[in-house]
This record gives structure tokens, C-alpha cells and sequence, in this order.
């Protein structure tokens, strides 16, 4: 099964031509991106956030909860560190009722800079 094209990376009808690629631009933020990974990959430990450039998820996460109003589940598990030794860990889950809200979050922070300010005023 073929993912989706990440949102950053998607063209819409008003730009033209849809089978052209999107322009290049800047990469997406740390925020996005673990955005996007709950919405469409699932769940993150902070381990796993390493992979997307995220070195202190529990921070990201509380950005998006105290700053966007998301509301995340979170559960504890006991996994393997970088020495295979176990740790306790929180994993982050996005919950289906806050799909559609989280999706809106995600298109803002995509947005250029001078656009999201507009949106905010």
C-alpha cells in the first residue's frame, strides 16, 4: 500500500497544473513533522521521534497540547534504550477524536510564516 505525499510536499488545483511537483521549499518544522507522523504513522516514544529529528518529545507534544488544544493519550511501557538496558517510556497516541482538529493544526504550520500570522489576527 502506497503512503500518501507528505502535506508539505502536495500541490492543490490553485497552483496550477496537479501532476506538476510542488515547488521546492523549506523542510518542514520538528512540529509538523511529528505531527504528521501521529496522524498518518500512529503513536511515538521518544526513541522512535529520534528518527524525525525530535530529541525531546515530550516537549513537542506539550507545544501542541498547550499552544494547538490537542489532547494526546498517553501510556507507559518498558522498552530497550541505546544499551539494551529497560526504561520506562510514554507513548503518545493521537485520538480519533482529535483527528480533524490536529489535521487543521497541521495545514496551519505548513503555511508560510506571514500567512499563519494573518490567520492568528
Amino acid at each position: 500500500m502506497k503512503k500518501s505525499q507528505p502535506l508539505y510536499q502536495q500541490t492543490s488545483p490553485s497552483q496550477g497544473d496537479i501532476t506538476t511537483p510542488a515547488p521546492a521549499s523549506k523542510a518542514p518544522s520538528k512540529i509538523a513533522r511529528v505531527l504528521e507522523h501521529m496522524l498518518y504513522d500512529g503513536s511515538l516514544i521518544r526513541f522512535e521521534a529520534e528518527r524525525l529529528g525530535d530529541h525531546c518529545l515530550h516537549s513537542t507534544i506539550s507545544s501542541l497540547a498547550n499552544g494547538y488544544g490537542l489532547k494526546f493519550q498517553r501510556q507507559l511501557e518498558r522498552v530497550p534504550n541505546h544499551w539494551g538496558e529497560p526504561c520506562t517510556v510514554t507513548r503518545y497516541t493521537l485520538p480519533a477524536s482529535e483527528r480533524r482538529r490536529a489535521r487543521n493544526v497541521l495545514l496551519m504550520l505548513c503555511k508560510p510564516l506571514k500567512q499563519r500570522q494573518k490567520v492568528a489576527a
